[in-house]
């Protein structure tokens, strides 16, 4: 009997917008399941479904030339190119081997190349090999640094976005120091994470430390450590944080809040790379990577004496903007969706998606808390939905930009829902009645209530509350 063939799964990315590489009909007989995408997002959300899953891709570079106008550049899909459990092959004509980018990205991403069109068993050799190289990546075993950090850290395909993802992976090819600013909730830290992952010390500790949670009178001894004996109460010998990110990454989050005696410090050791433990006397040597981030604006620190000037040109040799919610546009839905599968589990009903009404009602809002604000709204609105889909009172928007244009879709949404609100009051919620007063079948009342989430208890509570 023969033995039957494990299923292998490959993604197709063809940069041209086109159909890939003749020959991919034939590794269906191969055992390959075959998956389409056309951008970075794509293949976050299909890890997403795929949590256990490896992957070989085809990246068909054929017809892609940066140099030109309009052309799909492959620096779209840096957020996912070093993704572990993802083993990308590119796919190129002879003549596009000679291109200087072409190489550069074959070199840093990629498993193997092949040049199109080729033969479907040659095609299977060169991706079973890259799926096997993803299989054995430490983001297939469970590592917590696989796609769940990157996708959330960068998912979006906003100009803001794009272009903060492409300084993000210039800034990960470095040892130089990057300052991450931005609004609260924008996601700093992930950014930093997202760096360090993507960096020579990926597989080295990532230490992070707040110094606006610390107090000031153990910023110290957080910072550089302690012997014992150095203080009172000090039993046993204590690796501060910087000593213990050796060969990896430290993060100082919230860096404006740093107090000046620690600034000054902190300067020592970026200038000497060496630490010395409170109570000790001898200089210890560390090599660590410093990235730093804060939501205020560390120049105006610096102009009004709070921070020091000479630390703040020492920590942003490189500086990153992470760009706040209310810049991203279409981001919004993609964060949102990616939300609400992953807290989709603590419904008690099935959640479908969002309303029209509820998609018009956060693209309208200013979004202060940013990313933050958003995921947690999604989150409380999953649990608390009365009907199949999140409505834009489920977010607790309802009230969001009343004099802001509105679509017709929205419009017609929210004045469905309350003219059906209405008229149940009206009759007492009385169904038969309720339906002869609006025109429309009890069928029909019993859909378009669950369609807004009016169930009969639900309307009622309200109803008495008023």
């Amino acid at each position: 009997m023969r033995a039957r063939r494990e299923t292998r799964d490959l993604i197709v990315v063809s940069m041209a917008g086109t159909e890939s590489a003749g020959g991919l009909d034939g590794l269906l007989q191969q055992g390959w399941r075959l998956w389409r995408a056309e951008s970075a997002s794509d293949i976050l959300r299909l890890l997403k479904t795929q949590p256990s899953t490896c992957f070989a891709a085809l990246l068909d570079l054929r017809g892609a030339d940066p140099r030109r106008a309009g052309s799909p550049r492959a620096d779209q899909l840096m957020p996912v190119l070093t993704i572990g459990r993802i083993g990308w092959v590119a796919g190129v004509t002879q003549k596009q081997l000679d291109q200087p980018w072409v190489r550069r990205l074959i070199h840093h991403y990629c498993h193997d190349y092949v040049t199109l069109p080729c033969a479907s068993t040659l095609l299977g050799v060169v991706f079973g090999h890259a799926h096997g190289m993803a299989a054995l990546s430490p983001d297939h075993a469970g590592s917590p640094a696989g796609d769940d950090m990157i996708g959330d850290a960068m998912i979006g395909e906003s100009p803001a976005m794009r272009a903060m993802q492409q300084m993000l992976q210039k800034a990960a090819m470095t040892e130089a120091p990057v300052y991450i600013a931005g609004e609260t909730g924008t996601g700093k830290e992930l950014a930093a994470l997202a760096i360090h992952h993507r960096s020579a010390r990926r597989e080295r500790p990532f230490v992070v430390i707040n110094c606006g949670a610390i107090p000031q009178s153990l910023m110290q001894s957080e910072l550089f450590g302690y012997e014992r004996g150095a203080f009172t109460g000090a039993s046993q010998r204590k690796l501060g944080r910087i000593e213990l990110a050796h060969t990896g990454t430290l993060f100082l989050d919230e860096i404006g809040d740093l107090p000046m005696d620690s600034q000054a410090s902190m300067l020592r050791f970026l200038q000497q790379g060496s630490v010395e433990r409170l109570g000790g006397h001898e200089e210890i040597r560390v090599d660590v990577r410093i990235l730093s981030a804060t939501h205020v604006d560390l120049a105006a620190a610096v102009a009004d004496g709070r921070f020091r000037e000479d630390l703040y040109h020492r920590l942003r040799v490189i500086e990153l903007r992470q760009p706040p919610l209310r810049e991203r546009g279409a981001d919004i839905d993609l964060i949102a969706a990616h939300a609400l599968s992953h807290h989709a589990a603590e419904a008690t009903r099935r959640i479908r998606g969002f309303s029209t009404c509820a998609t018009a009602a956060m693209q309208r809002y200013a979004w202060p808390g940013n990313v933050r604000e958003l995921i947690n709204r999604v989150r409380q609105a999953v649990v608390m939905a009365d009907g199949p889909c999140i409505t834009a009172r489920d977010l607790r928007l309802e009230e969001v930009g009343t004099d802001a244009p509105e679509t017709l879709d929205a419009a017609r949404c929210e004045g469905e829902r309350t003219a059906i609100e209405r008229a149940l009051q009206r009759n007492r919620h009385r169904m038969a009645a309720t339906a002869r007063d609006l025109g429309i079948s009890r069928v029909t009342l019993y859909r378009l209530m669950a369609r807004h989430g009016l169930r009969e208890d639900a309307v009622a509570a309200r109803a008495a509350r008023s």
